[in-house]
Formats: structure tokens, sequence, C-alpha cells
């Protein structure tokens, strides 16, 4: 039966897009309710996996069905491991507590049946990739998450003013319709390029299921090997998919506009699932690789890992320095989302570097997948309960929310203080293993800036919370106290249950954290270390076991205490501080900016694709106007007519898309050239 309840993970969320229309049209209730009802079984399907870790000799298991029998055969089935076992039960029970938080959050919402069906297809399209066997319908899956992500990133498409997000004035604001498209168009460079990489690797090894490309690795690594910079060629293109889907640096400026969305839509894409889906992969992919390097011998194959890695620290550290100074409350806990998705890449890619990492790498970076899950989809989902509160995404427009929402303070605040990594909550059980990998891995430089990264999240996470529920009310909460039938305080029922059911869940993770954390090294002990048949493994550096400990709570410390002086306490003036200092101030619109990154890509892309698009636009009106009233006769001149009044109306779409093509393939045939070469 264990096989049945991976189908049915699938088949529940689609049964519930697909019915969701009829039961609207029976009644209100029974749509809402009926949709979180399929969540729940998915959740329940998911979790009747789980006794299959405690008997891992019975994995891999393995359900293939036949779809087309041509000269090639493309056939679609589910595997389970402890990799897919462990990560579909953390989209499917988290994703249930998001759907019935919705029931309170969504009340009242005029589209409300397009929500539940776009978030139900969303659950279905993430467990799809998760749960497949082969590389061909992973990235089906990985498709069908991005364009329902699109839909929930965009789902105020109308764009009325108070679904903006951006500002306060006078910085810019942006509508939901264009955060979407944003999400939308960088993702798909990033598996557009991703998709190259399977080819590729189908190409030299005639297979896309996941299994067989481990036990053929003997075959077919060497021959890729033969041929010089393809393995570090695919491994860049096998990147740039999780890249992209995890908003990790250089593609990670989509996410900060995905807050667009409704609040639990935030939880459920930057918690639970999509941004877990790259992580995911690049886990899914390491054995290939580290067989590639420890066992074929191919020196480029260590290239997957060093750029796993470099590029986890680096936007660990980026998107942290970002969080310190957001306005926005979702956003600083979009920009906290990036940097630790950058601390689970970061323990993936150390895993590689020295045979005794592998384990210790690879358990580090799920172990914190799963811990950031539960804590951030908490924080997401009482950040939207403070916003409905407030009325404000601002966290300067708050202020003295404590008395009014103790709940959510508690809850609020636990989550925070997981993010943080204070013990003995998961945070700092996952924590401290990703800031112990990457210290054994050697390469302390990584491991200096996850301690940096370590500094600011503490700072950044005190803020927030302080500037939301203590010192002093803000003018507009004093105005909206004010307000004639105003409603400053908790939710609905069903928003302070799944919160609460999430906290709970945060407390008793972290009480058995360490027993969960070696369950992990043994499950992936058992299914990299025995299945790779790798050599003697060399050992790890030696450190004190309470070295790494220590330096993640002096860390959390340094950074923690000067937040608490300023936004708890309220001893030290945050303003006074800013203004007689020119280099804070220089340093505040730094990190305001963005690091200019997304200046920087706009400027390049957007401006630049703009550019081209009217040279391109341009180009086409007079090839049109050339060809209809110099060579067509005049009905098909009448119709040409009206060809060029369409090119001229929708020139700066049109030409867009034809622009942004051209440049991206144009761009990507050179690349691939440049490196076969």
């Amino acid at each position: 039966m264990d096989i049945q309840f991976a189908w049915l993970c699938l088949i529940f969320p689609l049964i519930g897009v697909l019915l969701t229309p009829f039961m609207a049209r029976i009644s209100p209730a029974l749509r809402d309710y009926g949709a979180v009802f399929f969540s729940f079984l998915t959740a329940v399907s998911a979790a009747m996996l789980l006794p299959l870790l405690f008997d891992s000799g019975r994995l891999p298991l393995e359900s293939v069905y036949v779809w087309l029998d041509t000269p090639i055969t493309v056939s679609f089935g589910i595997l389970l491991d402890p990799l897919s076992i462990i990560v579909a039960n953390v989209v499917a029970v988290i994703s249930f507590f998001i759907m019935v938080y919705c029931l309170g959050y969504m009340k009242g919402d005029p589209s409300v049946m397009r929500f539940w069906m776009l978030m139900n297809a969303f659950i279905g399209s993430m467990l799809l990739l998760v749960l497949a066997n082969n590389l061909l319908f992973i990235f089906i899956g990985w498709k069908l998450v991005g364009v329902c992500s699109y839909g929930l990133i965009g789902y105020y498409y109308r764009d009325e003013k108070k679904y903006w997000i951006g500002g306060p004035k006078p910085f810019k604001f942006a509508t939901p319709s264009s955060c979407g498209l944003k999400a939308l168009v960088v993702t798909g460079v990033g598996d557009m390029l991703m998709l190259a990489g399977i080819l590729i690797m189908y190409y030299y090894s005639g297979t896309l299921n996941l299994m067989e490309l481990y036990q053929t690795a003997p075959e077919w690594i060497p021959q890729m090997a033969a041929v010089p910079g393809m393995i570090l060629l695919v491994s860049i293109l096998l990147i740039a998919g999780p890249v992209g889907k995890s908003a990790q640096f250089p593609l990670h400026e989509w996410l900060p506009e995905a807050m667009a969305g409704p609040g639990p839509v935030s939880a459920l894409i930057h918690a639970a699932t999509m941004v877990k889906s790259g992580v995911f992969l690049v886990a899914r992919l390491i054995p290939i690789f580290y067989y590639g390097y420890w066992v074929a011998g191919s020196q480029e194959a260590m290239s997957f890992f060093y750029v796993v890695a470099w590029i986890g620290a680096i936007t660990a550290f980026l998107a942290a320095s970002q969080g310190v100074v957001a306005l926005e409350l979702k956003k600083a806990l979009a920009y906290s989302t990036v940097s630790q998705i950058g601390f689970m890449m970061l323990a993936l890619g150390v895993s590689g570097f020295s045979q005794s990492l592998l384990v210790h790498g690879y358990s580090a970076g799920i172990f914190h997948l799963m811990s950031h899950a539960m804590f951030k989809a908490c924080l997401f989902l009482t950040a939207g309960t403070v916003i409905h509160a407030a009325h404000s995404i601002y966290i300067h427009e708050m202020g003295g929310l404590r008395k009014y929402m103790p709940y959510t303070w508690l809850f609020m605040t636990l989550a925070a203080l997981s993010l943080i990594g204070v013990p003995p909550l998961p945070g700092f059980w996952s924590k401290d293993a990703v800031l112990l990998a990457s210290l054994e891995s050697g390469h302390y430089m990584l491991f200096a800036v996850a301690i940096a990264t370590v500094v600011m999240t503490a700072f950044y996470s005190v803020r927030f919370v302080g500037m939301i529920f203590h010192g002093t009310k803000s003018e507009h909460i004093r105005k909206e106290e004010k307000k004639k039938h105003a409603h400053i305080g908790e939710g609905y029922r069903t928003q302070t249950f799944a919160c609460g059911a999430l906290t709970v869940g945060i407390v008793a993770f972290g009480i058995f954290g360490l027993n969960a954390e070696h369950l992990l090294q043994d499950l992936f002990e058992f299914k990299l270390v025995h299945d790779l048949t790798l050599p003697t493994a060399e050992h790890a550096l030696a450190f004190h076991p309470m070295l790494v400990p220590f330096l993640a709570v002096t860390s959390a410390l340094l950074g923690g205490i000067p937040a608490y002086m300023f936004y708890i306490s309220g001893k030290w003036d945050v303003q006074a501080v800013f203004n007689r200092s020119n280099l804070v101030k220089l340093v505040h619109i730094f990190l305001w900016e963005r690091w200019f990154i997304d200046k920087i890509f706009n400027w390049v892309f957007v401006l630049g694709t703009v550019k081209v698009a009217g040279f391109v636009a341009g180009v086409l009106e007079v090839i049109l106007d050339t060809v209809v009233h110099r060579r067509m006769p005049r009905v098909v001149t009448q119709g040409g007519n009206a060809l060029i009044a369409f090119v001229r109306a929708d020139a700066k779409d049109l030409s867009n898309n034809i622009a942004y093509v051209l440049i991206v393939t144009i761009f990507f045939i050179v690349a691939t050239l440049w490196w076969i070469q």
C-alpha cells in the first residue's frame, strides 16, 4: 500500500482542483471546506509514507507506468526514497495548515474559487516535482509550479492601489501583475538553461530515470568527461534552474516582489514549497556529481559543488544585509527566506568537498529545509494576521501591538527565535549543522560569511518583532484606533489555530531536533554511501564539539542585543545614530537599493529590451509597410493595414517578447559554443 499512498498525494490535489467549481455551485461553505479537505487528505497520504523511514531497507520503492511506447519510451512513475518522503511531508503537511489559515484570511474574497483552485494545483504540482521518478516529469512539475505561482503572486491582477507593494513614498511601488510577470520571466530564464542541461545529460546517458542515472553512472559519466568542459557546462546549466526557482544570486531579485500575493501565498511559496524545489533538485543531483569526482575521477565534477556552495554563501549574506533595512514586513521575511535557502545550498555544496562530508553536509541541508519550512510558514502567517489588523504593510507604521495580539506575538516571537537560532528551537540545531559542515570543509571563508549572516539574521529578526509588537504605537495605529468599527486584534480562529499548530510543531521539533538530525544522518548514510560504493572515507577536520555552538550563539547575541536596545527596550535611539553618521547613511542607501543589483538588472535587461523592442518594432513596421503597399493586392492591403495598426498599437509588448527571446537565445547559443570549444 505504501506506493499507493504516494499516488494519492498526487491525485487528491488534482481532484480538489476539478471539484472546486462544482462545490462552489452547491455552497460557498462546501467550496471552502472541501478545498481544505483535499489538502488534508494529501497530508494524511504523505504522513502514511513516514513509517518507511524506519524501514529504510525497503527503499527505494518505484512504481512506473509507460506513458508513450514509441521508438523512445517515455514512462511516468513514483520514486520513494528518504529525500522524496521527507520533502513530500514538508510540502503536504505545512500546506494543509496554510490552507486552514486561508479559511479565515480569504473570507469574503470575491475570487476565492480561483484562489482555492490555484492553491490545490500548486500543492499537486510541487508533489509531482518531489515524487516523480524521472527528470522529464520533475521538469513538468517544475514548470507547473512556476505557472501556479504566477497566478498566485498576481492574484490581485486588477492592480488596485491597496494591493501595491514597495514604497513608502517617495519610493516607487509595484503592482501585483508586474510582480507575477517578473517572477515568471526570471525563473523562466533558469528553467530554460536547466532544460538544456537535462537534454545534454540525456544525450550521454540515454535515460532520464533517476535510478537508472545513478546505476549507469559508471558508463555515461566517463563519456561525458571525455569532452573537455562538458561536465562543467552541464553543472552550470543544471544549477541555473535551482538558482532561479530558489531565488539565489544572481537570479534572486524576483522574490521580494513576490510578496504582492495574499499572505498565505507568501507562506506557501516562500516557506514550504516553491523555493525549496531548487534545494530538492540539487540534493537529487548530488550523487551523480559526487560519483563523477570521487569515483570516476573527473575533476570538472567538483565545480558543481563549488558553484552551489559559493552561490549559497553569497546569497545568504547578501539577502540578510537587505533584510536589515527593509520596512515592508513580508519583504523582510522574503529576504530572510532567500538568505536561509542560501544556508541550505551552502550545506549541500560543501557535502562534495570531501568524502567524510557527504552525509553531514547533505543531512544538514535537508534538516535546515525542514526546520525552516516550519518557522518561516509560521512567520508569514502571523505576518498576514498583523497586516490585516494594522491595515499596513510597513513595520514602522505599527508598534505596541502586543497587548492587542498576544497570541500572534507569542507565535511570531517563537518562530523568530528559531530563525535566529536560539536553543533548543529547531533553527538552532539545523543552523548549527550547516555551520559545522562549512567549518569542517576547510574553506574558512565560507564559514566566516555564514557567521556574519547569523549576526545580521539576529538583528533583523529582533528588529521586526520589536517594531511590530513593542515600543510606542505609531501615528498610523493611533488613527486606526479612532476609526469607527476599527478592529485591531487577533484574526479568525482558523488563523490562530494554524499559527498555533505550527508553533507547537516548532517547539516539539526543537525538543527532538538532535534525534531528528541523527535519524537523517543514518538514513542518508545508508542510501548515499552504500549505494555509491565509495572508497574508505577520510577523516574530517577535528574541532572542539562546543566551538560551533559557541560561535553561533555569540553571533546571534552580537546581532540581537543591539536590535533589542534599539527596537524593544528603546534605550538606544536609532534615528540619532542615523543622523550623526554619514557612513551609516551611505550603508543604508546601499542596502535599501538592494546593492543596486535590481537597478542594474532593470537597466541592462528591461531598459535594454525596451530599446531593442523599439528597433524591432520599427523594422517590422517598415517591412510590413513595404510588403503591403508595394507588392500586395488591394484586398490584402486592407488586411495588411490592420496588421500594421496592430503592430503599432501593441509594438511594445510584441517586440518586448521577440527581443527577450532573441537576446536569451543568442546568449545561450554563444555561451554553449564557447564552453564546448
